[in-house]
């Protein structure tokens, strides 16, 4: 009620357990300890005593000011959630978007008298609420006492009135309690702490003095209201698709999202700036450093866990990890930036996922992936330790930038994936996308780091027998080739590679990496003549288990013959370009005459390659040559993702709210031997909760079915998806669109 703080008493810390250090506190430093938890709470006492009572106690109060009742307004029907677009959260409190009015009744003991009645609605977050800190936020019903918060009496009725209260536009955002308090003439007295009252307050991109305003109607129901996700991988020219339930409404993950915050210890202050909660929240997806939400492992040993490559959504991720306090096992990239987009969308920031295709890792932080040769033209593979990632997800988020010029808010990039660190954690962002796509790298946070995967060069270089490197060719388009996200409202996909940088070749382009040179990264400068033999590799479209041919072209441009010494080279490789094992190697010498162009065929057996398959399916082919002639070298690469299998999903029943229905799965393994110990996943946003079975062998030929009933909860479109999972084969999927009548 009065603008103090609601202060609990500092007490001695427990001496510390034999054999460890003390915990680290603030006593000494600050009057009260930092507030790091939206969980804990003080006790606001349900009398405030002004002075100090007479020795007989406090007189009746009955002629004054009681509460008799206080309605949240919280139903997903009424008008607080509808108008707050938070009607689907499955929570039995109040969410409400800050920066807009929201409605509370408060039923008094007899009618409110305003020129003598005095009230306030009080919110508190945190354990050591302070006004000045806005984690105590007394609300008056009159114009002439206001504080951050405006309230003001909407409607009265008999005893009831009803009360509009409009949070600041960059309020802390969190759970909070809320009390009624009454002045006496002796004190204050409270409604009595009751968890019934506490409501949750988000973000609110529907709000132009919110941070995270997002002005595009389609872009803005996406980015935050649309639950079912499509994230793309494979190859820039064989893009395949994979459906994620983002579950950002579903039960308990709020609770889950601000458990994330707690855990970091983010100060209660910081959690109203977008900037602050993505940064945090980009190191605490990853476990690395700080015990975070998910445990990465690209080793193709998931023994200990759930595959990457077998999750069908965010939910049992999140809620396993609030719940077990320990990192849930595995990730990778595609895990991190779909669990960070439920994060993000369930705080109420904007968010997508993206996917760059052909995305440079490189060791050094030039812009440069360096290739290793030897002096015939054959790939040194221990001396090349930059890869290149067949595709990489990360985060973009919509934020005003008031710490960057103007021109550089919108959309910024933020990564959870632990690739580097930044500031001495395993993260990156929020990074400006208009200063990544302008070069001007300086700008905090990680905009050089996410510049370079979009915009290197591959350079190919030629070790010399006394050990120095000779640039023998540069392809300056190959990483970046295309960066794609979810279109908003449908299906489709759409390539949004031109928001990160100018067409390839363009004085725009030129200026920009001039630009990223003056901020310190090292670009290849020279350009070694272009070969007058030409390599093309071809597109294949091929299935796990099949024989194939790969076709290798040489088109000699010149007028005489060319005879190419040829290495090539087949690997099993993980998405990352980390080469697996050599499953092909082939040293042909190719003769061509002037102006023609000559094919080597070369045989390729599933038996050859099907052992050494990891996860993803993936065979990288590199053609590297030295044309006996002119010296020079000739190199290409092509990456040829294998088809798996799909499951079969059909959804049969009413298709009616509360009707059950049964969703069937059905997959027969086309191998000759046996796939052991499969698991299969199911979910469906607003139908069903994430479901599981087990399967310890499934023959060679032999088909399963699986079928589960539920019961959908919402009316509307939707997706039921499922996966199958094993050592043997993974990234096996299938889906099926529900349309649920009211």
């Amino acid at each position: 009620m009065s603008d103090q703080s609601v202060t609990p008493t500092p007490s001695d810390p427990p001496p510390p357990p034999s054999g460890r250090p003390p915990k680290v506190i603030n006593r000494g430093r600050t009057t009260v300890p930092i507030a790091s938890s939206n969980s804990e709470s003080t006790d606001v006492p349900e009398f405030e005593h002004f002075g100090v009572p007479g020795p007989r106690g406090l007189p009746p109060l009955t002629e004054y000011l009681d509460i008799l009742d206080v309605d949240m307004m919280k139903k997903p029907n009424e008008s607080n959630k509808m108008n707050h677009h938070t009607a689907l959260y499955q929570s039995d409190n109040l969410i409400i978007r800050r920066g807009q009015e929201f409605e509370v009744k408060i039923t008094f003991n007899r009618p409110f008298n305003s020129a003598q009645d005095k009230f306030a609605v009080e919110f508190v977050i945190g354990s050591s609420p302070q006004y000045s800190k806005g984690t105590y936020i007394p609300v008056f019903p009159t114009k002439d006492r206001q504080s951050p918060w405006a309230g003001r009496i909407t409607n009265t009725s008999d005893n009831t009135i009803t009360m509009g209260i409009t949070p600041a536009a960059d309020c802390i955002v969190g759970k909070y309690h809320m009390y009624v308090a009454v002045a006496t003439p002796y004190g204050i007295r409270r409604t009595r702490r009751d968890i019934s009252r506490d409501l949750y307050i988000l973000f609110n991109p529907w709000v132009a003095d919110d941070a995270v305003f997002l002005d595009d109607e389609k872009e803005r129901d996406e980015c935050v209201m649309s639950e079912m996700g499509i994230i793309y991988h494979g190859a820039y020219d064989d893009i395949s698709e994979r459906n994620w339930n983002y579950g950002q409404f579903n039960y308990g993950v709020l609770d889950a999202c601000l458990y994330i915050m707690d855990r970091s210890e983010m100060p209660i202050t910081n959690r109203g700036d977008p900037i602050k909660v993505t940064r945090k929240a980009s190191a605490m997806l990853n476990s690395r450093d700080d015990d975070g939400v998910l445990v990465g492992s690209w080793s193709g040993d998931y023994s200990y866990g759930v595959a990457p490559t077998s999750w069908t959504g965010s939910t049992d991720i999140l809620l396993s990890y609030a719940s077990s306090k320990m990192p849930v096992c595995y990730a990778q990239c595609w895990v991190y930036a779909a669990v960070f987009n439920t994060f993000l969308r369930c705080l109420g920031i904007p968010s997508r996922v993206v996917t760059n295709f052909f995305s440079a890792h490189d060791n050094d932080g030039n812009l440069k992936t360096d290739i290793i040769l030897d002096e015939n033209g054959r790939i040194d593979r221990k001396r090349t330790k930059d890869s290149i990632w067949n595709y990489h997800c990360w985060n973009e988020c919509y934020m005003s930038r008031p710490d960057l010029p103007t021109g550089f808010g919108g959309w910024q990039v933020v990564d959870a994936t632990p690739q580097e660190t930044s500031d001495g954690m395993y993260r990156c962002g929020p990074a400006s996308v208009q200063a990544i796509k302008h070069g001007q790298i300086c700008f905090p946070f990680d905009a050089a780091f996410v510049f370079a995967e979009v915009n290197s060069d591959v350079v190919f270089y030629s070790r010399k027998k006394d050990g120095t490197l000779e640039p023998v060719k540069v392809n300056r388009t190959h990483i970046g080739r295309l960066v794609l996200t979810k279109n908003p409202g449908d299906l489709t996909r759409r390539d949004i590679t031109s928001q990160y940088k100018f067409s390839e070749g363009s004085t725009e382009e030129r200026t920009v990496l001039e630009k990223a040179e003056e901020y310190g990264c090292k670009r290849e400068k020279s350009n070694p003549a272009l070969a007058d033999v030409d390599l093309v590799l071809p597109t294949l479209e091929i299935s796990v288990g099949d024989d194939f041919e790969l076709s290798v072209e040489f088109i000699n441009r010149s007028d005489q013959e060319r005879t190419v010494d040829t290495y090539i080279s087949g690997n099993v490789v993980y998405y990352t370009g980390v080469s697996s094992s050599e499953f092909l190697f082939r040293t042909p010498t190719v003769e061509i005459e002037p102006n023609q162009t000559v094919k080597e065929l070369v045989s390729v057996q599933s038996k050859s390659y099907m052992k050494q398959l990891v996860e993803q399916a993936n065979l990288h082919f590199i053609v590297t040559g030295k044309v006996n002639e002119t010296g020079q070298i000739i190199t290409a690469m092509k990456v040829v993702t294998l088809r798996n299998p799909k499951l079969s999903v059909e959804v049969s029943g009413g298709g009616k709210v509360n009707e059950e229905m049964m969703a069937t799965v059905q997959f027969t393994n086309p191998f000759t031997f046996n796939l052991e110990g499969v698991y299969i996943r199911m979910e469906g946003p607003g139908v069903m909760s994430p479901k599981f079975k087990y399967y310890s062998l499934i023959p060679g030929g032999s088909s399963l079915t699986w079928a589960e009933f539920f019961t959908p909860q919402r009316s509307g479109s939707t997706r039921m998806i499922a996966t199958l999972d094993c050592p043997a084969l993974r990234q096996v999927y299938g889906q099926a669109t529900i349309t649920i009548e009211p």
